[in-house]
């Protein structure tokens, strides 16, 4: 199991959180990096600082973009993705609130192919819940669940066609885990086919506030 680990709190208002992060960075996927929701209208030394320092310990960064759905012009997602890559050094991309619909699979396959053919790698999309499966055929991986341990525990519900693609094309990212359940939600995505997920403490309006105790645990 490796983990994507959105920490969404400054380095420096949680210097700890970032120093841990580093520490542990061989066992992250990736790390989305999110100065602003999104890089922001100019570079931010301390995200700068922070990417180096992840990047030289070997995590790999992938900017944040929000694609509103499907509603956000391609060419403002790929300036956003410019400007992370020319800023923080980031290597793929993390694409959020990205469409689940059949509707929406020509366009994200084109915005996907747009960023690959100019070096971006890896490509997350996140739906945040199980989309049509013509996602799964362009995203280097696809968050198929986003939302609390309550719901990830009783409603969660995994289609057969996730069967046919392997494990680590699959994250899960669960939020208001219990510090000692923890590992049980490590063990659950494995068990749901998902070799990648992220499963935090924290509770809205920002739950990825901290590092996931998984990462910097004594589970290995």
């Amino acid at each position: 199991m490796s983990f994507l680990v959105p920490l969404y709190v400054h380095p420096a208002e949680d210097p700890e959180a970032w120093r841990r992060l580093t520490e542990a960075a061989d066992r992250a996927y990736g790390v989305v990096v999110n100065p602003a929701d999104g890089p922001g209208t100019a570079p931010d030394p301390a995200f700068t600082a922070a990417g180096e320092a992840l990047g030289t310990a070997g995590a790999r960064l992938l900017g944040y973009v929000d694609t509103a759905y499907g509603s956000r012009p391609s060419s403002e997602i790929a300036e956003d993705v410019r400007r992370h890559r020319e800023w923080y050094g980031v290597h793929g991309c993390f694409l959020d609130r990205v469409s689940a619909t059949r509707d929406a699979v020509r366009r994200y396959r084109a915005i996907v192919g747009s960023l690959r053919r100019s070096g971006v790698s890896p490509v997350v999309l996140n739906p945040g819940v199980h989309p049509a499966r013509a996602y799964a055929r362009f995203a280097d991986l696809l968050v198929t669940f986003e939302g609390p341990w309550s719901t990830y525990v009783a409603a969660f519900s995994r289609p057969d066609w996730t069967r046919h693609h392997p494990p680590g094309r699959f994250c899960h990212l669960v939020y208001g885990v219990p510090e000692a359940l923890v590992p049980l939600a490590v063990r659950t995505a494995g068990e749901r086919g998902a070799a990648v997920c992220g499963p935090v403490c924290g509770e809205p309006p920002n739950p990825w506030s901290d590092l996931t105790p998984a990462l910097t645990g004594a589970e290995r």
